[in-house]
């Protein structure tokens, strides 16, 4: 399911009034997914070196993954995700979801220990995966005015 992060399926903040709202979306989500229990939070780097780079000391390293594998190795494409795990904290990754709706980070993922609901923040809002269809329609029905008017709810 996705879920903008402002009205009218605005795609940027541009005052600190807009960004207020995107966070408080984001973690009203996150809350009623994850409160009370431990996340992973996947952040992926793109690189074209199979070396892995170093993380935020409060990523750890969790692996490679060789996405574009070229004969030419300048053509090469690295994926390297770090996972960090922490109980879930309303507001203990604003900093990175501010930085996600700014488009200046991408790919992150904030999941279960399970990995059994997962949430994937974008600039423009969030799509949010599910254990159960009955359980997206009850998220889905508490926040109806956050959905797109889109038909294919894009």
């Amino acid at each position: 399911m996705r879920f903008h992060s402002l009205p009218e399926s605005k795609r940027y903040a541009e005052n600190e009034s807009e960004y207020t709202v995107v966070l408080e979306r984001y973690n009203t989500i996150l809350d009623e997914l994850f409160a009370g229990a431990d996340v992973y939070v996947i952040t992926p780097l793109w690189t074209t070196e199979a070396e892995v780079p170093s993380f935020q000391p409060d990523a750890g390293y969790w692996q490679s993954l060789l996405v574009a594998d070229d004969p030419d190795p300048e053509f090469r494409t690295y994926c390297h995700l770090s996972a960090a795990r922490r109980p879930w904290r309303r507001g203990c990754i604003d900093e990175l979801l501010r930085d996600v709706a700014d488009d200046k980070v991408a790919g992150v993922l904030i999941t279960d220990a399970q990995m059994q609901r997962i949430h994937h923040p974008y600039d423009g809002g969030a799509d949010v995966f599910l254990a159960s269809s009955r359980e997206r329609d009850r998220m889905r029905d508490r926040h109806p005015d956050w959905l797109s008017s889109h038909p294919l709810g894009l």
